[in-house]
């Protein structure tokens, strides 16, 4: 008998960011993080626009200087003159109570404040630099995620348990301590958040660290221990396919799980590559596991001995690009166009059998078949393309489906 594959989210309690809710019912949000320099108004607003356009529906800043904390509003004005309101986030380390204080323009203009309880202020000036941030927050009804992260634990916090820990007759060992601390380190700082002022409706928390399993351990327990909304990331995941795979392991296991309310994929990028293909990825992550749609999917086979002209695989990657491209026109247009499903295949074995699968399909010939694509539309064969122009052919296949189909939801 097939189980019932739906996934039950952990209920937490739903925050309002912006125009979005992150929580409760509301779907998993995807986040991004900028990397100019945050001084340099018109580079940082043109990385934002580029981010929210590739589907990042919040964003998050450095606020690391007085040059910075002045930039944000004019950002945010260039933002929404582009025609996006996309929630921004400030990212503080340090100085944030300083500079929310002095440049009140800046407080206003974000939507959100991260805060690191490790490094927010040290012995006597943690606690004032703290509520100093929480009070601008509750005075301007601003969201604040409390983000503990790995690499910049409260040490005194993590010191205390170490040394507790050590008195005990069977010691836990050190990785999971310094996983409680995580813990207490968010979930304290948030009861103290409550206690300066802010209302539960206004706090997100963050474990961050850079171990598929930690990172898992972590948030089991934080959702057994708390009903705070949870962001959800694998700091520092890597470069390329290693940070991909780091990132997609740890978050799907908690999101299967019911897990997580936002994600970022903390991607290093390539040298000179776009900074949004951690959205990307973080779309992809929900999308495949059908927790959200955000662009239609191209089901492809991977090639064999069968297949050794590369004609499918080129098309399949100019189809992908062609849907993604299509789409801030498509989603304006034709509702549910997101969730199409489209397979590119590349020989008689699979080929015939998935496209009848997926909403519109096209089989390939492989080698030594004949050379035809027959292609399929809701499961049933439609027409069988030849010759040099298969892909154009196939694509205003797609184009004439995409306005029959989802034209007709849209107007209904």
């Amino acid at each position: 008998m097939v189980q019932n594959t739906k996934i039950t989210r952990h209920k937490t309690i739903p925050v309002k960011v912006g125009n979005y809710t992150i929580g409760g019912d509301a779907p998993v949000m995807v986040q991004s993080m900028t990397n100019t320099d945050t001084a340099d108004i018109a580079s940082s607003a043109k990385q934002v626009i580029e981010l929210a356009r590739a589907g990042s529906e919040i964003v998050r800043l450095t606020v690391n200087n007085e040059e910075s904390a002045k930039a944000i509003p004019y950002i945010r004005d260039k933002v929404l003159a582009a025609g996006l309101d996309v929630p921004l986030v400030g990212c503080f380390h340090y100085n944030g109570h300083t500079l929310l204080s002095k440049f009140p323009e800046c407080a206003e203009a974000l939507a959100k404040y991260r805060i690191n309880p490790g490094n927010v202020g040290f012995g006597a000036k943690h606690e004032s630099h703290f509520a100093n941030i929480v009070e601008i927050a509750a005075k301007n009804n601003k969201a604040v995620r409390i983000g503990v992260n790995w690499g910049s634990l409260d040490k005194a916090l993590s010191a205390k348990l170490m040394d507790e820990n050590a008195k005990v007759a069977t010691p836990k060992d050190a990785d999971e301590v310094l996983r409680e601390a995580l813990i207490q380190s968010a979930i304290s700082s948030a009861e103290q958040a409550r206690n300066i002022g802010l209302d539960k409706s206004q706090i997100i928390i963050s474990c961050k660290v850079s171990r598929v399993q930690d990172l898992i351990s972590v948030y089991r327990e934080l959702a057994v221990r708390s009903d705070y909304a949870l962001h959800l990331g694998l700091t520092e995941a890597g470069m390329g396919s290693k940070g991909i795979v780091a990132s997609t392991a740890a978050l799907s296991v908690l999101l299967q799980e019911g897990i997580g309310d936002t994600i970022r994929i903390s991607l290093t990028p390539e040298p000179g590559a776009s900074r949004d293909k951690e959205v990307i990825v973080a779309q992809e992550i929900l999308q495949t596991m059908g927790l959200r749609s955000f662009t239609p999917m191209v089901t492809a086979c991977p090639g064999c001995g069968r297949t050794t002209s590369d004609y499918f695989q080129r098309l399949a990657d100019d189809i992908q690009t062609y849907l993604r491209t299509s789409m801030p026109l498509w989603k304006e247009k034709f509702a549910g166009v997101e969730s199409m499903n489209v397979a590119v295949m590349g020989c008689i074995v699979n080929g015939p059998g998935e496209s009848k699968h997926a909403d519109i399909g096209i089989s390939l010939p492989g080698n030594g078949e004949d050379p035809i694509a027959p292609v399929f539309i809701d499961g049933e064969k439609s027409v069988t393309l030849r010759g040099d122009n298969i892909t154009s052919e196939f694509k205003n296949i797609l184009e004439n489906y995409v306005e029959r189909r989802y034209g007709k939801c849209h107007n209904l």
